[in-house]
């Protein structure tokens, strides 16, 4: 049964892309990549010149000066002194011998931990930050971003050591280095220390580009963005490599928005944090273009990428920016240009609209500054701004309905899965009042962590849905995937003569069990009826809540003294009682949340009623 559990995936994520991932380990096992021959010498700088038409009316973010803030929540004390490159911020621990070649490096270091805090530093964020600052008539920011770069290269010679075993980690450097050069308005004649480590990098990602294509996720998308950026930048330069590199990554730019972006706008990765990921990079891919007066995409890019920002448009559920905490999230924030919150996905939205669209934009996306004064850019596209939204918003091809009122929101997922699912959220409610997470999502933690967060955060107990007889709705593979990927059979969406809006899915998991869900959010009201039947054992329904609200039970009754959760069910509930549960709003980073838990162990029919 394994054996056909391995096969059947394997044609749910494409022989194609299987083929490409199978290629890539056998050729690097025995070393015929490409990548494992490059040598390179290290490159000194200086890599940017002193800027020679600084503004000081320019009001650069107050990033990076004495402190960073990594995944958008830790500080780390920031001097003129570089950082170590090979410490993780995460735990404080070391990588033993840097100096090893970058295949050489495990992906998942239980010395080290999660190797996500080894790369944070080297994605080079800060090289945006100190050319704003440099850009403002900040000449301790240009000397800053100059001895980073240097020691950076010095300490992370070519290909060895854990910041060259990522072609995505090589990819940002990449653009962040180009957009650093927009600002400093060097990006036509950059210095050859500056060409020399870009060509260094693009030798890196071209080799293991089909690996990062064979994901279909973002790895595909930010590194098509490297090849066409760094390949166009070594072109203007003189250098004839260039030409082939930009042709390649546009080529995979226009693929990956083919295949990755769905009609809808929905994303492969099926998580709001990868999804502004990928809109981020295409924003900084048409920037570049705009500036070296490069040709047009096809226009089905452009219809794919607007469709994609309507998407990430209709998440964002609070004034603050704040997005449901969907699918897996690395705690990446692509282009860094302005002091808001990591959880503040307005920016992103508002500079992509600039580029791409002319999608109508609540007034409070109005950012105190234009991000395009940074990049010289004059846009003819207007943004336009609508306080007004749809009841209503179904996404088919991804799996997500919004419902909308004047103060409530609900997203619900439904299962779509075209791509691999990386959480079993199947029929997940997420709940926003008046800006609140009400009903709330678990998030990812980490990636390389205990087996059993490793395990929690992406399974049914982190979602507000079902659990059937303590498993997962999905039998999970590995780390990263889950196998015989549910779909649902039907769904229904409508609005009362009296302004309730209403959806409701079903689907049947793999063991049989079939779970119904309807969604009904009215003026006063949030209410969820789940229908459940063809379990073994028990199935246990699962209302993530609020930390800081202190919930009072009463039976099946639960208030704060403002607000009441009702629980009915049609058959006697085995049990139903608040316990603990965790949650993670920013990478690595968790807590604890009160969990109201209902426990059934035969068919019935279960309403939560939720009253304000």
């Amino acid at each position: 049964m394994k054996i056909y559990t391995y096969i059947h995936t394997a044609f749910l994520l494409g022989l194609p892309s299987v083929a490409r991932a199978i290629r890539y380990r056998i050729g690097l096992r025995l070393g015929l990549n490409p990548a494992k021959k490059l040598r390179e010498t290290v490159t000194t700088g200086p890599y940017f010149g002193a800027p020679s038409d600084t503004d000081p009316d320019l009001d650069p973010p107050n990033l990076w000066h004495n402190e960073a803030r990594v995944f958008g929540y830790l500080p780390i004390p920031i001097s003129d002194v570089p950082p170590n490159w090979h410490i993780n911020v995460l735990t404080g621990k070391s990588v033993e011998r840097p100096e090893r070649p970058w295949w050489q490096i495990p992906d998942f270091d239980s010395q080290v931990g999660d190797i996500k805090g080894i790369w944070e530093l080297s994605r080079f964020d800060w090289a945006i930050a100190y050319a704003q600052q440099a850009a403002s008539g900040n000449i301790a920011a240009y000397n800053r971003l100059n001895n980073w770069l240097e020691d950076w290269s010095r300490k992370n010679p070519p290909y060895l050591g854990p910041n060259w075993k990522c072609g995505q980690e090589a990819s940002i450097r990449v653009m962040h280095l180009a957009m650093a050069a927009i600002i400093l308005n060097q990006f036509r004649e950059p210095l050859p220390q500056l060409q020399n480590l870009i060509l260094q990098h693009l030798k890196r990602i071209a080799p293991t580009i089909t690996y990062a294509i064979a994901q279909d996720n973002n790895h595909g998308t930010s590194e098509a963005a490297a090849l066409f950026i760094g390949g166009s930048w070594l072109k203007l330069c003189g250098i004839h490599a260039g030409h082939c590199w930009e042709k390649l990554g546009r080529r995979w730019l226009e693929n990956r928005a083919k295949q990755l972006i769905e009609n809808d706008g929905s994303f492969s990765q099926y998580s709001t944090n990868y999804h502004r990921v990928m809109l981020d990079t295409y924003s900084m891919v048409e920037i570049w273009r705009r500036k070296l007066g490069l040709p047009l995409f096809s226009r089905a890019l452009y219809t794919k990428i607007r469709a994609a920002i309507h998407w990430l448009n209709q998440m964002i559920v609070s004034d603050n920016g704040d997005v449901p905490n969907i699918g897996a999230n690395d705690g990446a924030r692509l282009l860094p240009i302005s002091e808001t919150d990591y959880r503040d996905y307005r920016p992103s939205v508002f500079l992509a609209s600039q580029l791409y669209s002319d999608t109508p934009l609540p007034s409070s996306y109005r950012p105190t500054t234009n991000p395009l004064q940074w990049f010289k850019i004059v846009t003819h596209t207007s943004v336009l701004y609508n306080e007004q939204t749809e009841p209503i918003t179904i996404y088919e091809n991804g799996g997500y309905a919004v419902l909308r009122n004047k103060n409530a929101s609900a997203i619900i997922r439904f299962p779509r899965f075209r791509f691999r699912p990386s959480h079993a959220d199947c029929l997940h409610v997420d709940f926003w009042l008046q800006g609140e997470n009400i009903f709330r999502d678990g998030g990812s933690y980490s990636y390389n962590c205990t087996s059993f967060f490793e395990n929690y955060f992406p399974s049914n107990r982190s979602h507000n849905t079902i659990q059937f007889d303590d498993r997962d709705q999905m039998p999970r593979l590995g780390r990263f995937l889950f196998a015989r990927w549910i779909r649902n059979s039907k769904i229904f969406h409508e609005q009362t003569s009296c302004g309730t809006v209403v959806f409701s899915a079903e689907y049947q998991d793999p063991w049989g069990v079939r779970h119904s869900r309807s969604v009904r959010l009215g003026k006063n009201t949030l209410v969820v009826e789940d229908d459940v039947r063809n379990f073994k054992r028990n199935a246990i329904l699962r209302w993530r809540l609020p930390p800081d609200r202190r919930w009072i039970q009463d039976g099946s009754q639960f208030t704060d003294g403002s607000h009441r959760i009702s629980i009915t069910t049609t058959t006697e509930p085995a049990s139903v009682l608040i316990s603990e549960g965790w949650e993670s709003r920013y990478y690595f980073l968790k807590s604890k949340i009160p969990v109201i838990e209902v426990k059934i162990i035969e068919p019935c029919r279960i309403t939560t009623t939720y009253s304000w």
